[in-house]
């Protein structure tokens, strides 16, 4: 032991060197320990590629910050290093954390859940799975009309859900509403075109304007909510070409589409057996006056 205090007395430059080289060697198999847990943890290739790279990067980083402020006498206390080392591996993995946090989050809270369709950071879809890290969703619209699937399955980091709004189609109340023009020609029976709308929404609208009512209850008194009308209605507004007729109602959230196109149909047929009494509008244009213009054709020889 004398022998040994006598050669670090002897020889500091040696020492100090070795006590670096003990130093770097612990930082390098902090950052190899974290490698491991990584590759043993996350399971999505991308993310624990990007992890492992990005605590590789910073290690070596502050090995450079370590060895600089070492050999100049900056850094004295070894406690202080270490608890920069660990706020570098927060800092590093920051995105990898709010995606852990944010999928407790939805888990807790309920956000939303395989099942249901949701839009969030502007991608709409139906959520088909829920992981640790990502949310997967079935995307629809895009360059598809309406609410169709697009055919994308869509990864999204659960950490969105810190960052902006979610939009929930489907949790408390499965229903939304939703609307659609028809323009009526001038002349045509007002009251008549008024009935058949009406009465063929309500036919086809029966079952979700039921359904709805029952449930809608339940979100009045779950929220801070005004009542709401939830049979169809109808508003008439006059246009420079025609009386447009504007039908809201309510319907399921996945039968959007198929349940404006029967409402289409069945109200085009039912305005046919009116036999010219109600007519469906065109954009038109009336000319009316024209002048009369002559020409004189001189020729000459």
């Amino acid at each position: 032991m004398e022998r040994l205090n006598q050669w670090i007395t002897e020889n500091p430059t040696l020492y100090s060197i070795f006590k670096f080289i003990l130093l770097a060697t612990f930082v390098l198999a902090i950052i190899q320990l974290f490698r491991r847990f990584l590759r043993k943890q996350v399971t999505d290739a991308s993310v624990r590629y990007k992890s492992q790279k990005g605590i590789e990067i910073f290690g070596y980083v502050i090995l450079i910050l370590l060895s600089f402020s070492y050999f100049t006498g900056n850094i004295k206390d070894f406690t202080l290093a270490i608890g920069l080392f660990s706020a570098g591996i927060a800092f590093t993995l920051q995105e990898l954390i709010l995606s852990i946090a944010g999928s407790l989050y939805i888990f807790i809270v309920k956000v939303y859940k395989p099942g249901e369709r949701i839009e969030i950071n502007d991608i709409k879809g139906d959520v088909i799975d829920v992981d640790s890290i990502y949310t997967t969703m079935m995307e629809i619209g895009q360059w598809v009309s309406s609410d169709n699937y697009s055919g994308r399955i869509v990864k999204l980091s659960n950490a969105f859900v810190f960052k902006g709004p979610i939009y929930n189609y489907s949790q408390d109340f499965p229903f939304i509403w939703d609307e659609f023009n028809l323009p009526i020609r001038y002349g045509s029976n007002v009251e008549l075109a008024k009935s058949i709308i009406i009465e063929t929404a309500k036919e086809i609208l029966s079952q979700f304007t039921a359904n709805s009512k029952t449930q809608w209850k339940a979100v009045v008194n779950k929220y801070y909510i005004e009542d709401a009308m939830l049979d169809p209605t109808l508003a008439i507004s006059l246009t420079d070409n025609w009386i447009q007729f504007n039908l809201r109602y309510i319907v399921d959230y996945k039968k959007r589409r198929f349940t404006k196109h029967t409402l289409h149909d069945k109200i085009n047929l039912e305005i046919k057996r009116t036999n010219g009494k109600v007519l469906l509008a065109s954009t038109t244009l009336e000319i009316i006056n024209m002048t009369k213009t002559k020409f004189n054709v001189e020729t000459k020889n």
